[in-house]
């Protein structure tokens, strides 16, 4: 509960500064673009704990995360006054593959048993609203920015067994949602001929409690930065393709009460995860 009064809070600043800062761009140029892409993910690595004696379950190499996956990403956003770009990023996420235990698993307040066959689903879309400030705003084909992103992750992660060796069933629901600030980086290059090469870097690094509101001491991190090569059309048309990593550390021990039936018990998490997407894309700008 004390989460969502900080994420509400946080939203409810980041409304009002966007309704203050709004006449400043009233009169400036207002220059909108979308983007879809859709392509692939590719598993690097991504490991899961939670409770303290609970099993450091390895999700590709335990959980059949092994497999190549879709992917597909949305934004939606404008350029204004030249210098400035505002977008709204939508990713979604959802790996849910099958796999049978080969040996116990403890997770939370649940043990599976060696031969539990499982269903495994990590959800973990996010929504990230990014501001920079281009640096170079006199350079007609070249973009420097830099500025600031607020990131909304909707977590779900579920282990359940289809049957049981015991015959009891089993299963494990840990669901929330946080919000995550980062610093942003974002820098294009326009060829006269058409080709666009850019790049876009959202991260950040946090070993504190100041930087989640909470009153415990927790470290995380998050990294999603991609090279994007691309191909001016005609009417504002780009077609493009991307190679991305993205990944994000998570340990700490919560000292939230929890009231929901579908928050853990365990206070303590740890949850790693790191992937490669290759996607191809189109984009229209005015």
């Amino acid at each position: 509960m004390r989460e969502k009064k900080i994420l509400y809070k946080a939203l409810s600043v980041l409304v009002v500064s966007l309704f203050i800062s709004f006449p400043l761009f009233a009169s400036a140029t207002f220059r909108p673009f979308v983007e879809t892409e859709q392509g692939t993910i590719v598993i690097l690595s991504h490991t899961y704990q939670n409770g303290t004696d609970g099993t450091d379950f390895d999700f590709k190499n335990q959980g059949g995360q092994e497999n190549l996956y879709p992917f597909q990403r949305f934004s939606i956003g404008a350029t204004i006054g030249k210098r400035h770009r505002v977008w709204l990023t939508y990713q979604p996420l959802e790996l849910i593959t099958n796999v049978k235990f080969q040996e116990d698993v403890i997770v939370g307040e649940e043990t599976f048993k060696a031969g539990d066959t499982m269903e495994l689903t990590y959800s973990f879309p996010f929504y990230r609203l990014t501001y920079t400030y281009d640096l170079l705003g006199n350079q007609d084909n070249a973009i420097l920015g830099v500025g600031l992103a607020l990131q909304i992750r909707n977590a779900s992660i579920k282990f359940n067994a289809l049957t049981t060796t015991t015959g009891t069933p089993a299963l494990f629901v840990s669901q929330n949602v946080g919000l995550v600030p980062a610093l942003a980086l974002y820098g294009e290059y326009r060829f006269p001929f058409g080709l666009t090469l850019s790049a876009d870097i959202a991260g950040s690094y946090a070993s504190s409690k100041f930087f989640n509101g909470a009153d415990f001491d927790f470290t995380g991190s998050i990294l999603d930065a991609s090279l994007r090569a691309g191909y001016q059309m005609q009417e504002g048309w780009e077609i493009f393709g991307t190679a991305r990593f993205f990944g994000g550390t998570a340990e700490g021990t919560s000292s939230f009460s929890n009231s929901s039936w579908t928050v853990s018990n365990e206070p303590y998490t740890k949850n790693n995860i790191a992937a490669l997407t290759f996607s191809v894309g189109a984009g229209w700008s005015q």
